[in-house]
């Protein structure tokens, strides 16, 4: 069973507008909780024993939330600027800033700006074999995001945003990465948005044979703009709450 975790938590959160300028939008409070804490609790219930978190924008505020109620948390604080300077931006850049603390571990990497079920972690913790994945959600509306081209359960290309209709399972962040990782995000160079892609990195796995795909069993809540703080909360409110109590 994997038992590390790695969350980046380092960006500015521009869609979340002027309530994440003084703060990294993490820390934007759902039911007078920060969405962090959530995260780390549905991590937790899952059986994570060493959670990475890598910080950047508004450092000093996540570790006044790390010896607050953090410390309810096996937290390691990773500054992602001081690893990796402030020159590289992208998916990529917050994995790399991790690799001397994860070391030849496998590990399960997840956004800190999205919520999955225990059930989903749990599940993700036990893929211990010497393969990549990536967790899959079905959407309508796939050209909003990463799609993989399958071939069984194997992933062998990634389209980022594609213009032509490939599937409707889409990749939504969730990953479990071996330490191959790291030497595939050092390798990528800067996409088209000028960012550093994780899913480069990926992709040049997926074309070695070393990534699969795994359905999600249950759900996946983005926050990432000023309405889903609504959205989040009206969730929380009817789902899992023995999860959060405390």
């Amino acid at each position: 069973m994997i038992s590390k975790v790695v969350i980046p938590a380092a960006g500015k959160g521009t869609r979340m507008l002027d309530l994440a300028k003084d703060r990294p939008k993490h820390l934007i409070s759902v039911l007078d909780k920060p969405f962090i804490y959530y995260v780390l609790k549905n991590l937790q219930n899952a059986g994570f024993t060493e959670m990475v978190l890598v910080i950047g924008h508004h450092a000093e505020k996540m570790r006044e939330f790390s010896a607050g109620i953090g410390r309810e948390f096996p937290l390691t604080l990773i500054d992602q600027f001081e690893v990796m300077g402030t020159a590289k931006y992208g998916t990529a850049i917050p994995v790399l800033a991790t690799q001397r603390v994860v070391g030849n571990e496998q590990f399960v990497c997840i956004y800190g700006d999205n919520l999955y079920s225990p059930r989903d972690l749990a599940a993700i913790r036990e893929l211990d074999d010497d393969f990549n994945y990536v967790s899959l959600l079905h959407v309508p509306n796939p050209e909003k995001y990463g799609v993989p081209i399958m071939e069984g359960d194997k992933v062998v290309d990634f389209v980022e945003k594609p213009k032509e209709f490939i599937s409707n399972w889409v990749s939504i962040g969730c990953y479990k990465f071996t330490p191959e990782i790291f030497a595939e995000t050092m390798k990528v160079g800067k996409s088209p948005r000028g960012e550093y892609e994780l899913t480069d990195a990926i992709a040049a796995l997926a074309k070695q044979g070393k990534v699969k795909a795994r359905k999600m069993l249950d759900y996946w809540l983005d926050f990432g703009n000023p309405d889903d703080i609504k959205k989040v909360g009206d969730f929380l409110k009817t789902n899992e709450p023995s999860s959060f109590s405390g």
